[in-house]
């Protein structure tokens, strides 16, 4: 059986909206995520990542997961940073494979130690190539990546078209948790022109100024992290982000 359930919901949200925001909610940054969850979920966002790239403990993952779901009707889609990462009371993952990873483990081992999980929990994977740009973030250092620099937008068209012609019907371009400078509009606008798949951004987007620049781009979906864990002020920011991106 072909699982595609919340893959078909995340394009039925793009023929409705254009533009979509997925709140990534970090398994160890968060008391009460699932009251974070209700009210990013009322706030717009479209579905909930969960995951962390040093997240090793499986069993509070599956906790944190079951209380999210308790509290919205979005789906929670886990986004791993290793094989730890797989919930079996997820919706759906994002079958990630780090492309620009110097170290094998990243592109393919650790996506087959997981398989055989999402198979026999039946989670629905989204496959991914996730690509890390920049340097010197927890994703960079955990994925081994070699970053791709903020202003080679051609070496990330080739990882982007590379992930196309395997099969993956994501892209992820990643500036990372934190970052202090977000995923250009040049790249992204790069990318949108041979890719023709989804394409998520995520990484140092802190306003919505920065959202609409992205989406005008070329981005279909927009991931939040860091505000969302940082900014006081994250709910009104939040609001501004999706009204921007829609507009």
């Amino acid at each position: 059986m072909i699982l595609s359930r919340v893959e078909n919901y995340i394009n039925d949200e793009l023929r409705k909206h254009k533009k979509l925001c997925f709140a990534l909610l970090d398994s160890e940054n968060y008391d009460d995520v699932g009251s974070v969850a209700r009210k990013v979920e009322n706030l717009g966002a479209s579905a909930i990542l969960v995951g962390g790239s040093s997240a090793i403990d499986q069993l509070d993952l599956d906790k944190l997961v079951l209380s999210i779901k308790s509290t919205i009707s979005i789906p929670v889609i886990l986004f791993p940073g290793n094989v730890t990462g797989v919930s079996p009371n997820a919706d759906a993952i994002l079958f990630t494979s780090l492309l620009n990873s110097e170290d094998p483990y990243f592109i393919s081992g650790a996506q087959a130690l997981g398989a055989l999980l999402v198979k026999k929990y039946k989670i629905e994977p989204l496959p991914t190539g996730y690509i890390i740009i920049g340097e010197n973030t927890t994703a960079w250092f955990i994925g081994r990546a070699k970053g791709i620099p903020f202003e080679k937008s051609n070496i990330a068209v080739m990882y982007s078209l590379a992930a196309q012609y395997l099969g993956m019907r994501f892209v992820y371009l990643e500036a990372g948790s934190g970052a202090k400078k977000n995923v250009s509009p040049e790249m992204i606008s790069n990318v949108r022109k041979y890719f023709d798949g989804l394409l998520i951004v995520g990484g140092g987007i802190r306003d919505s100024v920065i959202a609409k620049e992205l989406a005008d781009a070329g981005a279909d979906i927009l991931v939040i992290g860091t505000l969302l864990e940082r900014d006081p002020d994250w709910e009104k920011k939040f609001v501004d982000i999706i009204s921007a991106i829609r507009s």
